[in-house]
Parts: structure tokens; sequence; C-alpha cells
């Protein structure tokens, strides 16, 4: 058996459609593009989601931007998208204007997706319980918070494989922090992601553990660390792009530079030895302009 298939076998991924319809509940007109609240379904769960679509003739780049977590359960979508929180989530508003596709879904258990409250509103005092139950109820049945988390990119993936402006050559993903983990997890498994960029979340599930670090509950995987690690989960992104940004103070990105290195020669074996890249900054785990801008910039080049 392949390592992918294994990870695959361990996590208890379900097979997703290559393609995947939605329905469309609003639309929005922002000028150089327009955001549609959109839903789909992804293996009986209802996803919302912003589809953010340029102006003009296609076909174009299309990316996949998954939010951050922060501890703000309701922020997910809307924050990625500028309409809430941290100007330096809005990937998507200028990914839109750069003439980017954009698929900004919410994680489970984040904005629309909470069990007490939808929408934007104030962070209820039952989300982080609620987010705990699903992950217990999740390990009991099988259906773990890390499945959902992964299932659920691959079809925002198959969301954008379905639109025909969409260039299939050029999809994309990207996530600060919980999204970028969700990020090399999908890139790994969806070899439809030509490129991806993981910000503040490359760590190996030994450095955390090793050093009290926090691991989120999307990250939990009964019995993967037996078997792997994350270095393994992001050799199989080769030899495809992938962008690794991190921070020399950020715990949840410290032995980054390592991973880096033990990729490394995974995609030298590949002769794509070019295609792994990574940007480490001095400081924390937030992101700041500069590496805002320098991820916009990187993303951009593959159009």
């Amino acid at each position: 058996m392949s390592v992918i298939n294994r990870m695959s076998e361990i996590i208890g991924l379900a097979p997703i459609a290559d393609k995947i319809e939605f329905i469309c509940d609003s639309v929005v007109d922002c000028d150089a593009y327009t955001r549609s609240k959109i839903e789909y379904l992804v293996n009986g769960r209802n996803i919302p989601a912003f589809l953010l679509i340029p102006k003009g003739e296609g076909p174009f780049p299309a990316v996949l931007v998954n939010h951050q977590h922060h501890s703000q359960r309701n922020w997910g979508k809307s924050e990625v998208c500028g309409l809430v929180g941290d100007p330096l989530q809005d990937f998507g508003s200028k990914l839109a204007r750069a003439g980017f596709v954009v698929i900004a879904p919410d994680a489970i258990c984040f904005e629309e997706r909470r069990v007490n409250a939808a929408g934007t509103e104030e962070n209820h005092k039952e989300d982080e319980w609620n987010h705990f139950l699903a992950l217990c109820h999740g390990i009991l049945t099988g259906e773990t918070l890390a499945k959902i988390a992964i299932e659920d990119a691959i079809g925002a993936i198959s969301v954008l494989n379905g639109l025909n402006m969409v260039d299939k050559t050029k999809i994309g993903c990207l996530g600060h922090s919980y999204g970028g983990t969700t990020t090399f997890f999908a890139a790994a498994f969806d070899k439809r992601i030509s490129y991806a960029v993981s910000s503040g979340s490359v760590v190996s599930y030994k450095y955390r553990m090793d050093n009290s670090t926090g691991i989120e509950m999307s990250s939990i995987i009964p019995g993967f660390l037996k078997e792997f690690e994350v270095a393994d989960v992001i050799k199989e992104i080769a030899p495809r792009h992938f962008l690794i940004v991190c921070a020399d103070e950020d715990k949840y990105s410290k032995d980054a530079p390592q991973i880096f290195e033990s990729v490394k020669e995974h995609y030298i074996s590949k002769n794509a030895e070019s295609n792994l890249y990574m940007k480490q900054y001095k400081g924390g785990h937030q992101l700041t302009q500069e590496r805002f801008d320098y991820i916009l910039k990187w993303i951009i080049g593959f159009s």
C-alpha cells in the first residue's frame, strides 16, 4: 500500500466527487468581482461558502482560502473575504481583484457551522464546548474533525473544478495557522491542487508534544503518529509547488526549517527541488503586512 493510501486509510477519508454543484443564495457586486454566498454538499454535510468571481473574460486561476482559528469561531469565511476581523487575513478580496476565482468555506464549528449561533455575531459561550464535543463524537464514530476538514477542503476544490471559467491547471490552496494545516493536508490528498501556501502551521507533532504546544482539534488523528509525521504529509505534495511561511518565534511553526530540509530530500528525488520554498521571518505567529504581501505576490505569480 502506498504512503498516501495508508494515510487515507488511517484518517478514514471517503471519496469526493470530481465536480460538485452548488446553490447560490445571494450575489453582491464588489466592483472588480462578485461575491456569491453559496451552499454545497460534501458527503452529506452542508457547506456554506463565499465564491468570488472576477469580472471579465476567463479562464481564471482559482484558489481555495482556508480561514484561521484564533479562538474566533464566529469568524470563518467572512474574515478571509475582508468582511470582518483582521485585514491581514483578507486574501480573498485581494486575490479576486487580481483575477482569481476564490472559494472560502466555513470550517466545521465556525461561523455558520456552529451549533448555538450562526453568522459573524459575537462568539457564543458554548462554541468552544460544542467544538470539543464534535471532537469527542468524531473519535467515537470515526468521523473525526480531521477527516471532515480534509474532505470539506477537497470538496471546495471540486466546486472550483466544476466551474467553466476556472483554469483547471491553476488551482491553488492557502491558509494561515489552522487554515495552513488544512492546506497541506488537502494538497497532499488532492492532486488537482497545483500549488499551495501554508503559513504559521508547519510544525511536527513531536515538537508540539515535547513542548506542550497546543494541538488544534482538527489535527488530532488517532493512531497517525505511530506511522507518520507532518513531514510525511508534506512530502506527498511533491513535485507540485509548495511554500512554507514561518517565523523564528512562532511555536506553531518552530521546527519548520527542519521539516523543510527533510521534505527537500524528497523533492530532490522527484527532480523538483525548485518547487519547494520556505520564507522565514523574525517574529511570532500573527501575520504581518510583510508576510501578507509576500504570500499574495507568490500566488499571483501563478496567474
